[in-house]
């Protein structure tokens, strides 16, 4: 039962901060996004890199990995590269990024409890550190449309074997929405609305019109 008296105007400490989680993009490369066959892959590097210009705006701690950058895979999508220039690329042999010291490392030092991942593919460097993070205590969350799977029914059944793991699917504009949260916290708004009118589709085109029309401070 609610205690009304207990009841405040106040967020859920299951929501993403800028202050509470860090990202993780795992395996978004070249020989990775060949064999991608569940969706659009324009639209997944799309997604990534709005994901990214997301963490970027609200200073959110990343991880960047690679598996078999020089011997397979292909080097990481030159649009990460250039969000994130000055970031150390941990490179592994491992398809399960959570058996890579440096890897573990790397999420460790960010201090963050709430880990957000995005990559390829879905059903292999997705699922292995997201359940392996799981049940060493972090919360997951899965930004599904900035990951893919070789077909749809993996990328799907990837991310139903997470949930019930306890992991949480989101969507990266629902990441970037769910960090600014309030439209009056001026520090991040255009930066915010930049990057939803560079990469959310038909909602960015929408901000567009609505600056036009109504001015530069129109709401998202």
């Amino acid at each position: 039962m609610v205690n009304i008296s207990e009841v405040t105007a106040a967020p859920s400490p299951d929501l993403l901060t800028p202050d509470n989680c860090a990202v993780l993009f795992i395996d978004h490369q070249p020989q990775m996004f060949f064999g991608t066959g569940s969706g659009d892959r324009t639209a997944i590097i799309n997604s990534t890199v709005g994901l990214a210009k997301a963490a970027k705006v609200f200073d959110v701690p990343v991880v960047l990995s690679t598996v078999a950058a020089e011997s397979f895979s292909g080097p990481i999508l030159p649009q990460l590269s250039e969000v994130f220039p000055d970031e150390t690329i941990v490179d592994r042999t491992s398809m399960n990024a959570w058996e890579d010291a440096a890897f573990v490392e790397a999420v460790k030092a960010t201090g963050r409890k709430k880990l957000v991942l995005a990559g390829l593919w879905t059903e292999v460097c997705i699922v292995l550190p997201a359940l392996s993070a799981l049940t060493q205590g972090y919360e997951v969350y899965v930004v599904t449309d900035a990951s893919g799977g070789v077909s749809p029914k993996a990328h799907e059944h990837a991310i139903q074997r997470m949930v019930q793991a306890g992991a949480v699917p989101v969507t990266w504009v629902q990441v970037l929405l769910e960090l600014q949260r309030d439209w009056a916290r001026t520090e991040t708004y255009p930066s915010v609305m930049d990057v939803v009118k560079e990469h959310a589709g038909a909602y960015g085109l929408g901000v567009v019109y609505a600056q036009a029309v109504i001015g530069d401070h129109a709401a998202g």
